[in-house]
Order: C-alpha cells, then structure tokens, then sequence
C-alpha cells in the first residue's frame, strides 16, 4: 500500500478571467491522485497576501506550486517573483512563468529572478491545455516538492 499524500495546493495567479477558467479545468481533467486544490489570486498583490498570510488569507496555507502571470494589475508578476524569490520562507516553492510574451528579455529577467519555468502561453485552446496539463502534471506528480511528503 502507498502513503497517501495531502492534495498540492496551487497559487494561479492570473488576471484574466477567461485564463482561470482554461487553467482551472486543464488542473481538473488531469489524473492525479489526490486532485490538487487551486486557489486563484487576480492580481499581485492578492497573490503576496496570500503568500504572506495577510488580510484576508490570514493563515493561509502555503502552496506548493505558484503559477504566475507577468502582466498583473496592482503588483506585476516580476515583481511578486522577485519578492517570493527573496523571502527565506517561501523562496523553496516553485514558480511557473506562464504568460503570454516570447520575449528573450522577459525569459533572461524571470530565470535571473529565479523562476523555476517560464513557459509562453499558447494560443490555440488545445496547446494551452496541454501546456497547463504538463506544468501541472512535472510539478504535482513527477517532481518532488519539498511540502508534499507522506502522511
């Protein structure tokens, strides 16, 4: 028998209504035991309250996995980056860059921010599931998160 593990708890941070809705159910149609539970932050700095335990995510849990825009309302993308990156206690969980630019230089500034992976959103619904169904599938699934160990 293999331990059972508690469900990955996903940050998906993303502005765009239409983009949450594709995400959410690229997560839902994956066969990952257990599901992971998403929880959307609309902008930046929604995501750092969150992150941090702030406001109204007082005591929030801490996800294993941040999906993020670039191009946030409020507090943009490379900034929230930057701030995880930099803070001791969730510097460990990875971030996923998923956004829309192909830009060299949006690529070279998320690495040098220490994003785990950038990956350019595709623009054909399909390739955007299977984009969100790989990312989600590498980081619940085939690597090993430091917050998701036997029970």
């Amino acid at each position: 028998m293999s331990p059972t593990r508690r469900p990955p708890l996903v940050l998906v941070v993303e502005d765009d209504p239409g983009d949450q809705v594709l995400i959410q159910e690229a997560f839902a149609e994956q066969a990952i035991d257990p599901a992971p539970r998403l929880i959307l932050a609309g902008d930046g700095q929604e995501a750092l309250d969150f992150l941090h335990g702030r406001g109204a995510h007082a005591g929030a849990s801490r996800p294993d996995l941040v999906v993020l825009d670039l191009n946030l309302p409020l507090c943009d993308g490379r900034a929230v980056l930057r701030q995880v990156k930099s803070d001791e206690g969730l510097r460990s969980i990875p971030v996923v860059v998923f956004t829309t630019s192909t830009l060299a230089e949006d690529i070279a500034e998320t690495y040098l921010l220490h994003a785990n992976a950038y990956v350019a959103k595709p623009l054909d619904f399909a390739d955007f599931t299977a984009a969100v169904r790989s990312i989600g599938e590498f980081f619940t699934r085939t690597a090993r998160l430091p917050g998701l160990t036997a029970v």
